[in-house]
């Protein structure tokens, strides 16, 4: 089940900003559509990629958890911001997560920070961490 939900305010957002909150929305359809392709070219080669529960993951653990071990059943984002400083981008939310992580399925509010990085043109996933609401 895929059922995306995005709530954001794009007033007083920059154009740079909007992009890259739409990227950011994209990736999060990606995860639950495994779309691992197009995770791997967003993900900077030394991605920093923090979970709620402490676990740390490079890109090769992101993309690599994809085939079971990780599952992203539906996404569900309440809030998301975005500010943009020449190179770098800083995007914040909140969102509900449904997952399963080894089988185990579960429900999780999360406030959430990534920061992204203009390489070569295009935007690059950088560092990405959450932590639990409630």
């Amino acid at each position: 089940m895929i059922s995306l939900f995005f709530s954001f305010s794009a007033v007083g957002q920059t154009k740079e900003e909007t992009e890259i909150m739409n990227l950011a929305k994209k990736k999060f359809r990606w995860m639950v559509e495994k779309k691992i392709d197009s995770l791997s070219v967003l993900a900077d080669d030394r991605l920093s990629y923090i979970h709620s529960n402490g676990w740390i993951q490079t890109k090769k653990d992101f993309i690599d958890d994809f085939n079971g071990k990780l599952i992203y059943h539906d996404i569900k984002v309440v809030e998301l911001h975005s500010r943009v400083y020449r190179r770098s981008a800083v995007v914040t939310g909140k969102g509900h997560f449904i997952v399963s992580l080894n089988g185990n399925r579960m429900e999780v509010d999360l406030l959430f920070t990534e920061v992204y990085i203009r390489s070569g043109g295009k935007w690059k996933l950088v560092s990405r961490h959450a932590n639990r609401l409630g």
